[in-house]
């Protein structure tokens, strides 16, 4: 198995040690991000990313590492300690370079096949909506099972996590990690994923947002029966009449 981990912070604090006690739980090969530290840039609304190509965003090269290691994953985790009931500055600016790969626009066909972890802390409330800030992407990325986990630690520190705390995130995680390793191998999108990439499929056909969106739909045979959820049958095929991915 294996896991990308991105991190809304370059601190290792709570959050962290909650999201590395959740990998240590699944195994398999780890690779680590921080943010700011890994990548630290704004999203400055220049739209190549969708007009032209993700290529063409000036944090291309940057965002290259991240990028290839939430392809290659089979297990997403994304954390975020909570700032004014939200996730941090950093997690939000990363994300933003993602819109080009939502179901409207370009979606990768290895998403469909993924889960997901959004991992919160607070010292009290907020962990709800930080983690729908994280999952909301994940979702319009394609991938279809995505779990949430949100602990209000009552602490600044995870040292100063009482031993009660404690055993309720590893309850928390293990419950979430048992249920990872019985997905694995076996993630299927549900009905709200296939209805909105449904509903995305007919906008396309009706000409789409943009040019090279409509292109790649159509490249990827999606606005016939094919389905990035079957990606492997529809790569075989596409590849054997030299159609490129990405």
């Amino acid at each position: 198995m294996k896991i990308a981990m991105i991190h809304g912070q370059s601190h290792k604090g709570s959050t962290y040690h909650v999201g590395r006690l959740l990998a240590g739980k699944l195994g398999g090969e780890i690779k680590e991000f921080f943010l700011p530290r890994d990548f630290g840039e704004f999203c400055i609304g220049c739209t190549a990313c969708f007009m032209k190509s993700e290529k063409n965003c000036p944090h291309y090269e940057k965002l290259k590492p991240l990028t290839k290691a939430i392809e290659e994953a089979d297990v997403i985790i994304l954390t975020s300690p909570v700032y004014v009931f939200h996730a941090t500055g950093p997690m939000k600016a990363w994300l933003d370079h993602y819109g080009y790969q939502w179901m409207v626009h370009r979606p990768r066909p290895s998403m469909f096949q993924k889960q997901a972890v959004c991992i919160a802390t607070a010292a009290g409330a907020g962990t709800k909506s930080t983690c729908k800030d994280m999952a909301d992407s994940l979702f319009f990325w394609g991938v279809p099972k995505i779990y949430k986990c949100g602990v209000a630690v009552h602490a600044v520190s995870f040292d100063e996590v009482t031993k009660k705390k404690r055993r309720e995130i590893e309850q928390k995680t293990g419950k979430i990690a048992a249920e990872i390793k019985r997905h694995e191998g076996n993630v299927k999108p549900g009905l709200k994923t296939k209805i909105f990439f449904s509903v995305m499929g007919m906008l396309q056909k009706k000409g789409g947002f943009n040019p090279a969106d409509r292109k790649y739909w159509q490249r990827m045979g999606w606005t016939g029966k094919a389905r990035p959820w079957k990606q492997k049958a529809v790569r075989h095929r596409a590849v054997g009449k030299g159609i490129k991915y990405g």
